[in-house]
């Protein structure tokens, strides 16, 4: 029964990281900063470190919203996951069919201008899902994963299930439909997910600045001395104009209005901001823009991602067990987001909650590793046991008893 209430206990002290996987909070220590949060125009956004996952802004985190053609980066996410299980390759030839064609696609939709008779390799699918934002690339790579839209539609919708996202849901793969739907929180999850999962895509996909198609080798022979190359830009724009930008996505449709998710790295700290809801006029990139450029300024001004060292940490009393002590290992990263004034020499100190009495499970917890620096506590991070630890023979049960008993 002791062990159980210990348990319950532990398990409501670090309820929040367990909560993390679907939603982000704002450590203690960072909300006093996090007041002096610039306003934004655009209806709903969230920043948060990549690293750490801290909570650093929020407007309106739970309003549906359209992700338009955010959702390509589900597309890709999908595409990255048949290509690491060795299901998919880039350099595969994907069948342009007529659902694909440019000519193909519902009015003002960006295109990568796939047309009848290309060759065309995954790679470059991508690469027109993440520079060029095409709706034919979109088609393509639903139809090389599923039968139809539909069946690729489902397996993204499923995807976003599976990753913890509860509102997501999505009717196709290039976005341009309003019945597909998002949060700027859930999204932002989506995104610290991929990019973790995905960290090569970055470089890879999203901060390519421009892509050229199609060239000699995409058309048929006949067509190869003028191929009628275009070449696009990278549609999110602070790739040029905001230092450390390498990604991920822009998006508009009508119903949205103009989107983003943002993410930047400068001196080992990256952020990642979704922004959703700029007004859909003429005005509307512009204020989307200078939204992320806002978040992002700010944030790199005021905040840092910590990676501590934390070396062997000392084993613990072990009360009633075979053996005298219990090793210990941290129970997630140490990593915190920190002030960006704080956190310049750091102390560390092991806390046991309670006296350790055997028999002790693998991963038990039993107190934590707090960080901090002259100023006080920057962060704490669970402490469990490496291993099993069973109980001893009954002489040292007894004996163990009788010196617990004189110690209370």
């Amino acid at each position: 029964m002791r062990k159980k209430i210990f348990c319950l206990f532990w398990f409501a002290l670090f309820l929040p990281f367990c909560l993390f996987a679907q939603y982000f909070h704002t450590p203690s220590l960072l909300i006093p900063y996090v007041a002096n949060a610039p306003e934004i125009v655009s209806r709903s956004a969230v920043l948060i470190d990549a690293e750490t996952g801290a909570l650093l802004y929020s407007k309106a985190p739970d309003e549906e919203i359209p992700p338009a053609s955010l959702a390509k980066l589900m597309t890709l996410h999908l595409l990255m996951k048949e290509i690491e299980a060795g299901r998919a390759s880039y350099d595969e030839i994907i069948p342009v069919t007529v659902a694909s064609w440019a000519q193909s696609q519902p009015p003002r939709s960006s295109l990568m201008f796939l047309a009848p008779g290309q060759i065309v390799t995954l790679r470059e699918i991508m690469l027109g899902l993440a520079v060029s934002s095409g709706n034919d690339a979109a088609v393509a790579a639903a139809l090389r994963l599923a039968p139809s839209m539909e069946n690729f539609a489902a397996l993204m919708t499923a995807e976003a299930r599976r990753m913890g996202l509860n509102v997501t849901r999505f009717v196709e793969a290039s976005g341009i439909s309003e019945d597909n739907m998002t949060t700027a929180d859930e999204f932002a999850y989506f995104c610290y997910q991929y990019i973790k999962l995905h960290p090569q895509s970055l470089t890879d996909f999203h901060s390519v600045p421009v892509f050229s198609y199609p060239m000699a080798d995409n058309v048929p022979k006949t067509f190869r001395d003028n191929p009628h190359t275009i070449t696009q830009e990278n549609r999110n724009s602070l790739l040029k104009t905001f230092p450390g930008v390498d990604g991920l996505k822009t998006g508009y449709i009508d119903e949205a209005g103009y989107n983003t998710a943002l993410t930047a790295s400068r001196n080992g700290t990256r952020f990642i901001a979704v922004i959703l809801g700029a007004p859909a006029e003429p005005s509307g990139v512009r204020i989307r823009d200078a939204d992320g450029e806002c978040l992002l300024s700010w944030a790199f001004d005021n905040f840092k991602t910590v990676r501590p060292i934390v070396g062997q940490i000392e084993s613990a009393r072990l009360w009633k067990g075979r053996e005298k002590t219990a090793e210990l290992v941290l129970a997630d990263s140490p990593d915190f987001t920190s002030p960006i004034d704080r956190a310049g020499t750091l102390d560390y100190r092991t806390v046991i909650s309670s006296r350790l009495i055997a028999p002790l499970p693998e991963g038990f917890p039993v107190g934590y590793l707090a960080i901090s620096d002259e100023y006080g506590e920057l962060s704490r991070t669970p402490l469990v046991t490496v291993r099993a630890y069973e109980k001893g023979n009954i002489f040292k049960r007894i004996w163990h008893s009788i010196v617990l008993l004189f110690k209370r």
